[in-house]
């Protein structure tokens, strides 16, 4: 007679024999989580009574440091984790990265989340040859496909990039905006 699976592992939301070995590990989680617009970031602990989050941080709350872009690319990424790695500097020192169910992509965004987190001081175990390099964090890759953009498809431009140009925001200076960003959220932790 077969079983009925978990209803969570039913809808492709849990895969628990991967929960488990992370349980198993007895470390706090690195749990990495995103939408379309935005990137959860948490720190996890696991108690008999269900998981308890210790710090949170939401690419939303980069706009409270400046940042005019949007909250859903690599940048902001890494700026999630920096700023949740900074937040959690006091209470973590190490944790293990929890992809859930998301695809490990070589110089993904999740990988540049788990860059941010590194960065703050956070100890995870992982090969730096999966991180995204320095450019990509930074947004030069967007910056540049924004000029070559403007030069050879005007109305693709303005689809893509049509609501930096309403806020009068030079994509140009996307590494810079990158930088200031960066040092606002380090000043403040």
């Amino acid at each position: 007679m077969m079983r009925m699976q978990f209803r969570r592992r039913r809808e492709k939301r849990t895969d628990y024999n991967k929960r488990l070995n992370l349980l198993r590990s007895e470390r706090t989680r690195l749990v990495v989580r995103k939408s379309l617009k935005h990137y959860l970031v948490q720190f996890v602990d696991y108690t008999p009574e269900g998981d308890k989050v210790i710090v949170a941080a939401n690419s939303s709350e980069l706009k409270k440091f400046g940042w005019v872009m949007s909250t859903g690319n690599l940048p902001a990424a890494y700026l999630t984790g920096l700023l949740c790695g900074l937040k959690a500097k006091d209470k973590i020192k190490t944790a293990i990265l929890d992809l859930g169910l998301q695809d490990s992509t070589k110089g993904g965004t999740i990988y540049a989340v788990l860059k941010g987190v590194v960065d703050a001081g956070i100890e995870i175990p992982h090969d730096s040859a999966i991180l995204p390099s320095a450019d990509r964090i930074s947004g030069k890759h967007i910056a540049n496909y924004a000029e070559m953009l403007k030069k050879s498809d005007q109305a693709e431009f303005k689809k893509r990039f049509g609501s930096y140009v309403k806020q009068n925001v030079k994509l140009e200076e996307f590494p810079k905006i990158f930088e200031d960003t960066k040092k606002a959220i380090q000043a403040k932790f």
